[in-house]
């Protein structure tokens, strides 16, 4: 006879599968901790035996301003440590912090040197009394020893440079297809700008709409200041819609309109 409670309590065995970490096989793991750890020690050992202190500089370049003792002397100061712990970002901002240098190029070469690659600032103005731009605009260069006169003179207030110099670079193409070479240009204190031509001529351009009165200038005036400039002395061209000449001589010629008499700015 069956008894109907025991059919209840029959447990049932249930089929588990093996878990996570029975899983897991343990000696291939094994193998490739230590074949990552061998490799790490490997790369150890290798930058240990390559990190050998810095013996030679080599300098590259085409210099006229700078010579390479003076950028091996300055690679001395900051190579601290071997060569593959030299940190070349720190070598070449040194190196550009010596005057009349661009910018350089650093570089390992094994097993104990160093490659460096110089280029040489290229003065294209003078900046106020002292001061050296380049063609980018920026001063590199504060308190030159020596200025050479043949550069375009560039004269504002400091931190002008580069909006000086961009009105330079505008105007410099425009002016020499009119006949005319610019040599300088001037923003003062308050704002106000001027030009200087190499035959002597000033020309006001004031403080508004500069740009207008420079195209005014090309278009009207230039061809008169070409023509005869060992007469002038400054042409102004802060007015509306005309300009007015200064001349060597006592006597002067007005071309601005009767109701411009009075330059605005």
């Amino acid at each position: 006879m069956t008894l109907p409670w025991k059919k209840r309590n029959r447990r049932q065995v249930r089929n588990e599968g093996p878990t996570l970490l029975e899983r897991v096989d343990w000696r291939a793991a094994g193998i490739v901790a230590g074949v990552a750890a061998g490799i790490g020690a490997l790369a150890l050992l290798l930058v240990l035996a390559l990190d050998r202190p810095v013996q030679r500089v080599q300098v590259e370049g085409s210099f006229q301003r700078v010579s390479p003792p003076e950028i091996e002397a300055a690679v001395v100061e900051v190579a601290r440590g071997g060569l593959a712990s030299v940190d070349l970002d720190e070598v070449r901002g040194r190196i550009e912090r010596i005057d009349w240098v661009d910018h350089a190029v650093v570089s390992r070469r094994w097993p104990d040197a160093l490659r460096v690659v110089v280029v040489e600032q290229v003065a294209a103005a003078r900046w106020n009394d002292t001061g050296l731009l380049n063609a980018r605009g920026e001063l590199f260069l504060r308190n030159a020893r020596y200025v050479p006169p043949e550069l375009p003179l560039l004269e504002g207030p400091d931190g002008s440079e580069g909006m000086v110099a961009q009105l330079y670079l505008d105007a410099q193409g425009r002016l020499l297809e009119a006949g005319v070479r610019l040599t300088g240009v001037r923003l003062d204190e308050r704002g106000a700008w001027e030009l200087e031509l190499a035959n002597g001529v000033r020309v006001r351009l004031g403080r508004l709409a500069v740009t207008d009165r420079l195209d005014r200038f090309i278009r009207l005036a230039g061809p008169l200041v070409a023509k005869r400039a060992a007469e002038i002395g400054y042409v102004d061209m802060r007015y509306t819609n005309g300009f007015s000449v200064g001349w060597n001589s006592r006597s002067a010629l007005a071309v601005a309109p009767r109701e411009d008499a009075t330059p605005d700015g």
